[in-house]
């Protein structure tokens, strides 16, 4: 196992990793719209966090090794397969469906293995240093917890499926494993834990939030039923969702990511680094990812709805909890950005800000207004917000991305000089 380096970046094989969740995100989206209640709303969101601390494993396993030279592959592809088999339990991860496997313990397991084989590629690492390895014995804890709290979670509320508090169990003991994750995964990672390269970091981050961006793309192509003619409703709900999509990514990836990226730089010293990687990355891009998964969901049904010869042009009042969904998504969304650039660059976005305002004081006036009205309105006010902060930057935008653009620039002439006179 070759130890990473300062310049590395996103290797071929986490992003092969990364193709996982792509189908991670569409799948827990059309579980929850094919039931979508406040309670199963939650659970998605929760499954939503299971994995993304499934996915954090892994980018600082690859943040410390070289993922794609040794044995790290092989890691990689076990990491895959249970990933994999684990959003394939999804369904029956809360309540075992009859005819097949056992859905909660099949799940429990997967997630057990994803967390221990990390535990133990960073095991090898540690092998020299016995402070280290006395601390990997209490990090290997953590995952035994979570896992038995989920087995629990998954057996004993069953037996109680006539009680009234079986759910609230359930999604309790949910809530604990989680807790126990993120609070102690944190707490001790301040101890071992340090950022070795700022640039795979924040790129791992960003490429997700792509991906996040993309199940969105999907939702649009997958939400009409198929067989149906493209109506002119469905064809205006595609373009203002294809609008809003883009807008959230020019949000993020037009300036921010960059300003990100740099400030994680220039945070040299080794803890104040962490800090800012688990603030602004590990916490704050959670509700990032679920925001977009919010729209996505919103987003899907609404097309199905669109699509169906039954519906009026317009499409039906969009109503109070999916309201909450769509504009509670995209504010949440745009939230979490002002928040990443209050923590990581002491500034506060504005135009960002007063645009989440906007949104929660006029998501109640667009609950009765028509489906393709609602979502109308919704993206000339994303629009509006983006552009605003956009031309708000007052020369820091021009600062931030010529700056990159200069790295990028010298980082491919020293590629090419080596090429040169190795190649």
């Amino acid at each position: 196992m070759r130890p990473g380096a300062p310049g590395s970046r996103t290797t071929r094989l986490e992003l092969f990793y990364d193709l996982v969740f792509v189908f991670a995100f569409i799948n827990v989206t059309t579980l929850t719209a094919t039931l979508l209640t406040p309670a199963n709303l939650y659970r998605c969101l929760l499954v939503l966090a299971l994995l993304w601390w499934s996915w954090t494993g892994f980018a600082r396993l690859g943040n410390a090794v070289r993922a794609d030279q040794g044995l790290l592959p092989l890691v990689g592809f076990l990491t895959v397969a249970a990933t994999f088999l684990l959003v394939l339990s999804v369904p029956s991860a809360f309540i075992d469906r009859p005819g097949g496997l056992n859905g909660p313990l099949v799940f429990a397991g997967c997630y057990f293995v994803i967390r221990m084989a990390q535990l133990a590629v960073f095991a090898w690492v540690d092998r020299s240093d016995p402070a280290r390895r006395q601390r990997l014995l209490l990090r290997a804890v953590l995952p035994t917890v979570a896992t038995a709290l989920l087995v629990v979670a998954g057996t004993v509320p069953q037996r109680l499926a006539d009680r009234p508090f079986a759910v609230p169990l359930q999604l309790t003991l949910w809530t604990v494993a989680l807790l126990v994750e993120y609070v102690g995964g944190t707490t001790l990672a301040r101890r071992w834990w340090v950022v070795v390269s700022a640039g795979h970091w924040a790129e791992r981050h960003a490429l997700m939030v792509l991906v996040a961006l993309g199940e969105s793309i999907i939702a649009l192509g997958l939400g009409p039923k198929t067989g149906l003619p493209l109506t002119r409703p469905v064809a205006v709900a595609a373009l203002l969702g294809v609008l809003v999509v883009a807008m959230l990514w020019w949000a993020y990836f037009d300036t921010l990511a960059y300003a990100l990226e740099q400030a994680l730089h220039r945070a040299r010293d080794p803890a104040a680094r962490l800090r800012l990687a688990r603030d602004v990355y590990t916490f704050l891009h959670l509700p990032l990812i679920a925001g977009v998964i919010l729209f996505a969901l919103g987003l899907k049904d609404l097309l199905a709805e669109s699509a169906s010869p039954e519906t009026p042009y317009w499409g039906e009042p969009l109503g109070g909890f999916w309201v909450t969904v769509f504009y509670g998504g995209v504010g949440l969304y745009l939230l979490s950005l002002v928040g990443c650039a209050l923590v990581a660059l002491r500034a506060v976005h504005w135009p960002l800000l007063i645009t989440v305002v906007v949104l929660a004081a006029v998501a109640p006036f667009a609950a009765p207004l028509p489906e393709l009205a609602a979502l109308g309105l919704l993206a000339v006010l994303t629009t509006i917000g983006v552009i605003a902060e956009t031309f708000s930057e007052d020369g820091r935008r021009r600062q931030i991305r010529q700056l990159a653009l200069e790295e990028q620039l010298a980082a491919e002439a020293d590629q090419s000089h080596w090429r040169q006179g190795h190649l």
